[in-house]
């Protein structure tokens, strides 16, 4: 009788199991910020690597030719690797990139870029500018905390998302936030803890503005004791405490006068009021910087009739404006239209012109008979597929792309390639520092020029 000669679960063909822990020499990094290296022939994927360093990494997902893992422990590490400046970040899913150099990840930011662009539209820009940089730490003007109540333990958690789980982490700092911000997720969970009505609670939006603001979603009615703690919680940090007990429109002010929300845009001298519901941009640093280079990119002339997609609470229609442009903002939420147009009328400018329309929809060129000069949008993470292929049609000189997802700002440029337009400059944006998250601005003129980056698929 022959012996069994077919494979043992044992060999080294068998696949990784969940939880097991692999050493793995690591290699380069892939487009989201992970270390690629090889296990047992496998392509193997590690969380919180450098290329040339040694590691373990526990598995997280194994498949037959492919391995993700979070590290472990790091046995050889890499020259570059830094010392996160929070003590959450192994856990939290908010920041994945602490142990590398900022510089490091702008680099994996723009060849993330470079990779989608080539990948799914066959396109190299013209011209790659300098990023926009913002600061490393201290620059997150916005923040949800999650919070959830232990029904085991009766004790509610206040924290972050972690990595790879649905658990929370239960943060007493976060240095990516702006100082004031810090202060509160320091004193917040203590006290949310103690309130009466604590099981009641959904989330917290924490907001950077001229005076800090706490969002407090709740489901049920809270006692007059907890209302009390927050009003104190408020005073004592010289922020303002809002409660949202059903949709937007049931928010209201419980400590203070309700002051108006607002940021300023100083080097166009411009104030922006805004709802605690309302859209503003996280970073405020590269807000300015990336209105700035907007500015510069797209050049706009007086009198230019310019079209202002997703446009907000006016961020970036209103330095169109004061640049002397006829700009005409579109945005599909009727509160921030209508907060958009107050902007610009608390502002002195009477030029700008503001719709309410269903963006993910075809536009409605029939709006605009006189045609537009230039275009800005700033997108969803889904992107404007078929706002583009409107804009192209309307044959708009130029169109300056804002994105936060390479992917579909690649698929949207290869639609726009294909009609005639050139993909002539491309920056990233720091606006997310210490996470894989990246943000960009291309730009698209017109017609053909001579050295046309655009490549055979």
């Amino acid at each position: 009788m022959k012996a069994f000669r077919g494979k043992s679960r044992k060999t080294a063909d068998a696949p990784a199991a969940l939880g097991q822990r692999i050493e793995v020499d690591l290699e380069r990094l892939s487009h989201d910020g992970r270390a690629i290296g090889r296990w047992q022939g496998r392509t193997v994927f590690v969380d919180g690597g450098l290329p040339g360093e040694r590691v373990v990494g526990r598995v997280l997902k194994a498949r037959s030719k492919l391995i993700e893992t979070r590290i472990d422990s790091v046995l050889q590490a890499s020259p570059e690797r830094v010392a996160p400046a929070c003590r959450h970040a192994e856990l939290c899913g908010g920041c994945s990139l602490q142990h590398m150099p900022h510089a490091m990840q702008l680099q994996v930011k723009q060849q993330a870029l470079a990779q989608q662009l080539q990948h799914f539209a066959g396109l190299e820009p013209e011209q790659w500018m300098p990023p926009l940089l913002g600061p490393a730490y201290g620059y997150r003007q916005r923040s949800r905390l999650a919070v959830r109540w232990d029904r085991k333990q009766a004790r509610l958690e206040v924290g972050y998302r972690q990595r790879f789980s649905s658990d929370l982490v239960e943060v007493k700092e976060c240095p990516i936030l702006v100082p004031e911000l810090e202060g509160l997720v320091q004193a917040l969970g203590p006290l949310l803890r103690e309130l009466e009505g604590a099981a009641a609670l959904g989330h917290v939006e924490l907001i950077a503005a001229q005076v800090p603001l706490i969002v407090v979603r709740h489901m049920q009615p809270l006692p007059p004791g907890d209302l009390e703690r927050l009003r104190t919680l408020a005073l004592d940090h010289n922020a303002e405490c809002w409660l949202q007990p059903g949709d937007p429109d049931s928010l209201h002010c419980i400590s203070g006068a309700g002051t108006e929300a607002a940021y300023v845009l100083a080097d166009q001298d411009l104030r922006l009021a805004f709802a605690p519901g309302d859209f503003i941009q996280v970073n405020g640093t590269v807000n300015q910087g990336m209105i700035n280079q907007a500015l510069q990119w797209l050049a706009p002339q007086a009198d230019e009739r310019i079209l202002d997609l997703f446009c907000g609470v006016g961020n970036f229609s209103l330095p169109l404006a004061s640049a002397g442009a006829r700009v005409t903002g579109i945005e599909g939420d009727k509160q921030m239209v209508a907060q958009a147009k107050i902007n610009a009328l608390n502002n002195g400018l009477e030029s700008p012109h503001f719709l309410v329309a269903d963006l993910s929809k075809q536009l409605d060129t029939k709006l605009f008979a006189e045609g537009c000069d230039a275009a800005l949008l700033d997108p969803p993470r889904d992107g404007a597929e078929l706002l583009v292929q409107g804009l192209a049609d309307m044959k708009v000189g130029r169109i300056l792309y804002v994105s936060c997802n390479p992917a579909t700002l690649a698929r949207d440029a290869g639609i726009l390639a294909g009609q005639g337009y050139r993909l002539t400059k491309v920056a990233v944006m720091d606006m997310f520092a210490q996470t894989s998250h990246v943000e960009a601005m291309a730009l698209f003129l017109r017609g053909t020029a001579s050295g046309s980056a655009r490549k055979a698929q």
